[in-house]
């Protein structure tokens, strides 16, 4: 009987691996492939909208192994210097598919509702952010990111309904988070709007003005802001597939 019971519950353990080794397989979420596949799929999903992707690519990599065989011939040790070629030409190759990656996923949702939300997801881990916290029905959203520049709300929509939403939020907010500041930003393409492609750079570039533990406490102050929000219909905005992928592609760069 106990040696019945083991066989089945080796079978069943073998069935659950093959199971869960067939939904990764399937799985388009970067956090469940391997780094070959991340990079297959950032390169496929960036040529869709970036047709010169190879020869930004390629050309690097070809040019970095080009010029060390030349070096290597003329210090005698082509072998080595080719392949310390092929290894520096891949890590450039990987540096300018992220950057093509990055741009080309700015270029895929620009004018999208929700767009914002991909310009987040590109922030460091240091940064914590929620989109959409408020929404009207002509689809203008607040969102919000709290990391070492402070507390953000990035406004996205048309300006005038705007002004009103983000002062309101901006109230709620400053309630809540006991005198801490808290920044606007109102994304677009106009004088003194920060544009999609720019808007992760420009909160990165905020002084610091708080520590992790300080973020932490505020975090949770903002739990109960949420606690008591009403539910908030969600506009039809991007599912950033593709800046996660960015990340994934970083993460096969530099290894896990």
């Amino acid at each position: 009987m106990a040696d019945q019971a083991g066989k089945e519950a080796k079978a069943q353990l073998k069935a659950a691996k093959q199971a869960e080794k067939a939904r990764r397989k399937a799985s388009t979420d970067p956090a469940d492939m391997g780094r070959m596949r991340q990079i297959k799929r950032a390169y496929s999903l960036t040529h869709e909208y970036d047709k010169q992707l190879p020869l930004w690519v390629f050309g690097p990599w070809v040019a970095v192994f080009v010029i060390a065989l030349v070096i290597g011939f003329a210090v005698g040790h082509p072998i080595y210097a080719g392949i310390l070629g092929l290894t520096l030409g891949m890590l450039a190759a990987m540096i300018f598919l992220v950057r093509r990656t990055k741009k080309a996923t700015y270029k895929r949702y620009a004018g999208q509702a929700g767009s914002a939300e991909v310009a987040l997801s590109m922030l460091p881990k240091a940064w914590v952010s929620k989109p959409v916290i408020a929404v009207t029905r002509q689809q203008d959203a607040i969102h919000r990111t709290l990391g070492p520049g402070g507390l953000v709300l990035i406004g996205e929509g048309e300006p005038g309904r705007l002004k009103a939403l983000l002062a309101g939020e901006v109230r709620k907010h400053e309630r809540v988070a006991y005198g801490v500041k808290v920044t606007t930003i109102v994304m677009g393409s106009k004088e003194g709007q920060v544009p999609l492609d720019k808007l992760a750079d420009h909160i990165k570039k905020l002084p610091k003005t708080l520590e992790s533990n300080q973020v932490t406490d505020i975090r949770q102050r903002l739990r109960a802001l949420d606690a008591v929000r009403p539910q908030i219909p969600m506009p039809k905005g991007p599912m950033p597939t593709s800046s996660r992928q960015v990340k994934g592609s970083r993460q096969a760069m530099r290894g896990r």
